[in-house]
């Protein structure tokens, strides 16, 4: 293939870093996947798994297969089953992690078979072999790791349009470096991670619209760095909201009796907290509901009135994205609050569909 390799918070009320959900840090945001992933240092114990969950908070609600019969006309037709089936794939994740989430969405949305692996957010012993501390994680054929959601998608995208090259060639052009944040940390970048690595031929079938590559890759872009902070100031917006989010982390998460606890109650309440400064961090509005509703809407605006999604008949990677971070909240009264008072609800229908057709991993 020619292929062209082109090119958190960190609280301190506890010491908890940033979520380990593959967090970034950039200019006035330091919450999210990406180039700037800090390596975050818990404190041990279940306060810190609080934290840490808290802080990346994914709160996946797993949905039903089912949809109302009114949204069956909407759905768009999905891959064929057997795309992906020459990969092995093992994702160690935190279910309620809306990195590990976009993943999924992808995973499941191409039919591509996987298996999971619920890492323990404390110990995370399952992860113990690797030196990338982070999750998502995702093996392929027992022997190549790909690590950060952005670079996992783009490069399994990559190897599904053209399969010229195999996955760990197709990795080089995704190289891990070492770089200072504002703050003068050493943090983990990868570059290149939003692109999707195929020769020009290829390129005008994935891309047949003149703009919609760089469309795709803006908004895979604000996924990460912007859509994802609005997430736990609007989930531990109030104690009662907080307390909600962390039950149900609890109940789907990999904890031990105890542990779970402390998550819940203590989690919560710090969460609750941090939540305030994590809103004067990122400049939110003292509602942070408004800033949430401003931001679908955007990307509503941006999908636009005519197409079913962002890709026009099928959803591309951007869709996939902006899905996966917002299911996060399913199932919560910020959820419920954001159907309601934003445009989002049928491409969110559509979307739920096509990914949820036939979920592909088996625990």
């Amino acid at each position: 293939m020619a292929a062209v390799c082109v090119g958190k918070v960190s609280v301190r009320l506890f010491r908890a870093a940033a979520p380990l959900c593959a967090p970034r840090s950039g200019a006035g945001r330091t919450y999210g996947t990406g180039p700037a992933g800090l390596r975050a240092r818990l404190p041990r114990g279940a306060l810190g798994c609080a934290l840490a969950l808290g802080g990346g908070l994914g709160l996946y609600r797993a949905l039903n297969s089912s949809s109302p019969p009114a949204l069956q006309s909407l759905r768009a037709e999905p891959p064929a089953p057997d795309i992906g089936a020459d990969l092995k794939l093992t994702l160690y994740q935190y279910k309620t992690c809306p990195f590990c989430s976009k993943v999924r969405a992808f995973l499941d949305y191409h039919r591509i078979p996987y298996e999971i692996v619920e890492v323990n957010p404390v110990m995370r012993q399952e992860i113990k072999w690797s030196t990338y501390r982070k999750v998502p994680i995702l093996m392929v054929n027992g022997t190549t790791q790909l690590n950060d959601s952005s670079v996992i998608i783009s490069a399994l995208m990559t190897y599904l349009t053209s399969k010229e090259k195999t996955i760990p060639q197709i990795l080089s052009c995704y190289p891990e470096m070492i770089a200072k944040n504002d703050s003068g940390k050493e943090v983990i970048e990868f570059g290149n991670k939003y692109w999707v690595m195929v020769n020009d031929a290829y390129c005008d079938q994935l891309y047949p619209k003149k703009d919609s590559r760089k469309e795709e890759i803006k908004w895979r872009k604000w996924a990460d760095d912007w859509l994802v902070h609005l997430i736990s100031p609007n989930v531990y917006r109030t104690p009662g909201e907080a307390l909600a989010s962390f039950d149900y982390i609890v109940r789907e998460g990999k904890f031990g009796t105890f542990e779970g606890f402390f998550a819940k109650y203590v989690g919560a309440a710090a969460m609750w907290i941090i939540s305030k400064r994590l809103k004067n961090k990122h400049n939110l509005q003292d509602d942070v509901r408004q800033d949430l509703y401003k931001a679908v809407n955007d990307w509503v605006a941006a999908v636009g009135k005519n197409n079913k999604f962002m890709g026009g008949e099928s959803p591309n990677l951007a869709d996939l994205a902006v899905f996966g971070v917002l299911r996060v909240m399913e199932g919560l009264e910020a959820f419920n609050d954001m159907m309601e008072n934003t445009k989002i609800k049928h491409w969110y229908r559509r979307m739920e569909k096509c990914v949820h057709h036939n979920p592909s991993h088996a625990e």
